[in-house]
């Protein structure tokens, strides 16, 4: 490498230059891939071409998702049947609903029965309880209005070859099983039906009812007693159900609920709802309606999850509006689940809308959950989504949000330990989300690990299966071949940081740590557009700079090194007035000039106007910084908390690495954006964090070594206890958190929302990197993550089934 070295001050510049020229002028193709993950990218590109033969192309059915909710909801013969048995005003011998009739009559199966049809990688034996619930109510409407004898014998026939699942644990349970079909059994007898069961398997059926009901207590769930009314007939109070009515005449959105009610009051409002149902739906009706804003929602999360979601964001941006405007509106489509309240709370604040934690005081409570039919039927999915809203908190103070945390988090928890997750979720999923808030994880890992872990299909156990919002396999096809094709481009970019280190002769620095691919991994998991390459790079090779800077600082350079390069730096450009006092401080205040320089230039070229100025003003600032900390250490002094915090926040080095980088990233900063209030206090934030997290990785290694940290200045105003200062500096993290979302997601600001964005993304970077440890000193876990991100191709194919994990590569 001996001809790449400069021999002159330009000569780096020109050297930089054609380097990045040559990554960032074009995209790279397959051919830059090593060998094992070209072969993924081809594999995930051939899937999604097979997908998409001779259909749309997964974007269009992704963005007509979008426009429409999603796919229309399968009929549901379950709650079919409940809508058949509704009579018609006035001649109770006829029902209202004759079109529901004639479904049941042209969609019983072979083998007698009604129900959802396995899907994809659904077992029989995972639906046979929906089977049955949904066959005796289909044979309750037949016999109910004296038609299809032949049908009713088949069904009769069906429930008694399989009555032994009743009971069986191992096949999911539809909501309310054990209330309803005993129900609906005992009023099949009633009407005199000869059920091909011992009367012994029919009182074990029959007790199935009895003992949930005791198992409720006196007073029981009001809400799921209502749920389940029409597996109770006359036992229930009838006055008290209806005090769950909705504004669109339903109970809980279900049509089964609502047509029990209908039968047994003749409710005008739920004729109504029901009359709606078929007018949309025709002769069948869905086990849930509406359903809209949830399916939107879920949509708008899984492509966000999957890291596909930039290609839909017109889409996006008019779904969110739409909620919005419903939130607003106190729309009980929202406000009355849980799961789609949390969701949509969460997203739009996320998104930059205002929404007041206010929005989820009804479910402040863990009673809230108790009393709710989510809580009976101890849904996962609800507490899931409740826990991951409690984190998007703007104020220090949200207690709503705080007593969501503390109590969803506690209720998971259980759930883990007894085994007791919803069967249309994940335990690991919900393990993942109560290790790694939203705040400490970063979006090409979290990308990741969805695309490996999706599941193509599937469906929600409700009172029937509820297939909607499904992953197919053109969409993780799609978000595979983007995330193998951003690999492809980041591996590019990792060269060229291995050839800028040894152009800048930065091997040649014992005492540094040189770690390309790691620092590389922050603007990679982070900044992942593929056109953000040059804000990659720029953040990629600042901070492998300041890393060098701190090294000399901290262990590599004496006292007239560490003096030398700080006047260089304040010189900057008038620097060749000043001599080098050392070769290690050559090469370093070289590196920095030329490199800043080079990224100035380019960042001019976005921001039509010079912006060098103010990453030298910022390398200043640093420089000085750590010449402080450097000269307490030398002198023993011990600052002041206040002392420690005005000069180390600064000292952690953001200031370089974050500007030049957002010059980088598109959008306009002008040079007020820049000295703005706003823009300070982001920075002043977001470094805090940094420096509060490293703290806590780092005080005991820093006290052996004599150096103050905020962890021990705190301990000593807590008589000496560290872990009353630990728990405040958790607390001052906190907090400072909470103000950066809140100056990030606001609806106003003279700060770019983008650029804003990126203040978040390296908060989440910093609680990555000091999760455990201090990830810039012990790497083993961020290379792994590194990897992750740059090197290993997905362990996924088509099929959604998971092939072992790729082997672990370091190419740093």
């Amino acid at each position: 490498m001996a001809s790449l070295r400069p021999s002159s001050p330009h000569e780096p510049l020109l050297l930089l230059g054609h380097q990045s020229s040559i990554l960032l002028g074009h995209r790279p193709g397959l051919l830059f891939l090593p060998t094992r993950t070209r072969r993924a990218v081809l594999a995930a590109r051939s899937s999604s071409s097979s997908v998409r033969r001779g259909e749309k192309p997964v974007e269009d059915r992704i963005r007509e998702q979008l426009l429409n909710a999603g796919p229309p909801p399968p009929p549901s013969s379950y709650d079919t049947a409940w809508v058949a048995m509704v009579p018609a005003p006035g001649s109770p011998q006829a029902s209202r609903f004759p079109q529901c009739v004639d479904w049941i009559l042209r969609n019983q199966r072979g083998d007698g029965s009604w129900g959802p049809a396995p899907g994809s990688g659904d077992p029989w034996s995972l639906l046979v309880k929906d089977a049955l619930s949904s066959t005796m109510a289909c044979v309750l409407a037949l016999r109910t209005w004296g038609v299809g004898d032949e049908h009713v014998g088949k069904g009769l026939r069906f429930i008694g070859h399989n009555a032994s699942f009743v009971t069986d644990d191992r096949s999911d349970t539809p909501a309310g099983f054990n209330v309803i079909f005993p129900g609906m059994l005992a009023h099949g007898i009633g009407m005199g039906l000869e059920i091909p069961l011992a009367p012994a398997d029919v009182d074990a059926i029959l007790r199935l009812r009895d003992t949930e009901l005791k198992s409720m207590g006196s007073s029981g769930s009001r809400a799921f007693m209502a749920y389940v009314a029409e597996g109770l007939g006359n036992l229930l109070d009838w006055d008290q159900a209806m005090e769950y009515q909705r504004k669109n005449g339903s109970l809980f959105n279900s049509p089964a609920t609502t047509a029990a009610a209908a039968i047994h009051n003749y409710n005008g409002r739920a004729l109504d709802y029901l009359d709606s149902l078929i007018s949309r739906f025709g002769s069948s009706v869905p086990t849930v309606y509406p359903r809209n804003a949830y399916s939107r929602l879920r949509m708008v999360d899984t492509l966000e999850k999957m890291g596909i979601s930039l290609g839909f964001s017109g889409e996006i941006d008019s779904i969110l509006d739409t909620i919005y405007s419903s939130w607003l509106a106190k729309d009980e489509e929202i406000t009355q689940d849980m799961a789609t309240c949390a969701m949509a709370f969460r997203l739009l604040r996320l998104h930059g809308y205002d929404v007041a934690s206010d929005g989820l005081a009804q479910f402040s409570e863990e009673s809230s959950f108790y009393d709710s039919v989510q809580g009976y039927l101890n849904d996962s999915e609800a507490l899931q989504e409740l826990y991951k809203a409690s984190h998007v908190q703007i104020f220090e103070e949200e207690p709503v949000l705080e007593s969501i945390g503390s109590w969803s988090a506690k209720l998971l928890k259980e759930q883990l330990c007894s085994n007791k997750i919803s069967r249309s979720v994940d335990p690991g999923e919900v393990e993942h989300v109560l290790k790694f808030p939203s705040y400490g994880t970063v979006d090409r890992l979290e990308h990741r690990r969805n695309i490996e872990q999706s599941k193509i299909g599937g469906f929600q156990m409700l009172k029937s299966a509820y297939r909607a919002c499904q992953i197919d396999e053109g969409m993780v096809a799609l978000a595979a071949d983007g995330f193998h094709s951003c690999q492809a481009l980041y591996q590019q970019e990792l060269q060229s940081l291995n050839s800028w280190v040894k152009v800048m002769r930065l091997d040649e620095l014992e005492f540094a740590r040189l770690m390309p691919l790691v620092c590389l991994l922050p603007p990679a998991s982070t900044m992942f557009p593929s056109e953000l390459s040059e804000a990659r790079l720029a953040y990629a090779m600042e901070l492998i700079l300041v890393t060098i800077v701190d090294d000399l600082f901290d262990v590599g350079g004496s006292k007239e090194e560490m003096e030398n390069l700080v006047t260089l730096i304040e010189k900057w450009d008038a620097h060749e007035e000043v001599d080098f006092c050392s070769e290690t401080v050559e090469i370093v205040f070289r590196a920095v000039y030329h490199t800043s320089n080079l990224l100035g230039a380019k960042a001019a070229a976005v921001q039509n106007r010079s912006v060098i100025h103010h990453i030298a003003e910022l390398w200043a600032d640093l420089a000085r910084a750590m010449m402080a900390e450097a000269e307490w250490t030398l002198r023993g002094h011990v600052p002041s908390l206040e002392e420690y915090m005005a000069v180390t926040v600064p000292s952690f080095g953001l200031g370089p690495i974050a500007l030049t980088s957002l010059y980088l990233i598109g959008p306009e900063l002008t040079e007020e954006m820049v000295r703005s209030r706003e823009y300070g206090e982001m920075l002043r934030r977001v470094a805090t964090c940094a420096r509060l997290l490293n703290d806590l990785r780092t005080y005991e290694r820093e006290e052996e070594q004599g150096k103050a940290t905020s962890v021990l200045l705190r301990a000593r105003r807590h008589g000496g206890s560290v872990e009353a200062a630990r728990a405040e500096v958790r607390s001052a993290v906190a907090a400072s958190r909470s103000e950066l979302m809140r100056l990030v997601v606001r609806d106003s600001g003279a700060v770019p929302r983008a650029v804003r964005q990126e203040f978040w993304n390296i908060c989440k970077v910093a609680h990555l990197m000091y999760r455990e440890e201090d990830g810039f000193a012990s790497t083993r876990e961020t290379m792994r993550a590194a990897n992750a991100v740059v090197h290993e191709p997905l362990a996924w194919r088509l099929g959604g089934k998971i092939e072992s994990p790729a082997e672990s590569v370091n190419l740093s």
